[in-house]
């Protein structure tokens, strides 16, 4: 009954890490896949009133959905080191492991900048700034996604192995 007990309590500490991994994913590729193209069609203060409108909730919204699954990724990965899936485990840990450096080299410091800005008078360059970091955006979108999609293709082999 203990084995049973120990099953039940670690599927669902993968399934909270898929949930965790799956909102950072949606949320990083809803941001630049769904808000970012109709942004710029607005003029230049209303697309700075929504940027700095996002980075206040995505700097709250972001780590809570990161923290979570980066922290049971490495757990789950440490205690199943001889389950089906640990190499995808490890690879998805890494890919939070980038997403995270992705952030904080690259959009970290355009967002926080953002913050600064005066609406009535943003730097000149500004459309150049974001356009810089969003190189860097769009490979945390795709590790976030790569991270999710591992995770749950692990939880999958471990639950029919």
């Amino acid at each position: 009954m203990k084995g049973a007990k120990e099953m039940t309590l670690m599927t669902i500490f993968e399934l909270v890490n898929v949930f965790f991994a799956g909102m950072l994913a949606g949320t990083e590729f809803i941001i630049h896949h769904g808000v970012r193209g109709p942004s710029e069609a607005l003029d230049d203060h209303a697309q700075l009133q929504l940027r700095k409108a996002l980075v206040l909730k995505l700097r709250v919204l972001a780590p809570a959905f990161f923290l979570p699954s980066f922290v049971l990724g490495i757990v789950l990965t440490c205690l199943n080191t001889n389950e089906p899936g640990f190499v995808l485990r490890c690879v998805a840990v890494a890919a939070l492991l980038l997403w995270i450096i992705i952030r904080g080299i690259g959009t970290v410091p355009i967002n926080s900048a953002t913050l600064d800005w005066k609406l009535s008078a943003p730097p000149k360059d500004w459309k150049v700034q974001v356009q810089r970091a969003e190189r860097f955006h769009i490979a945390g979108v795709w590790a976030s996604v790569l991270a999710f999609a591992l995770f749950l293709i692990t939880l999958v082999l471990r639950l029919n192995g």
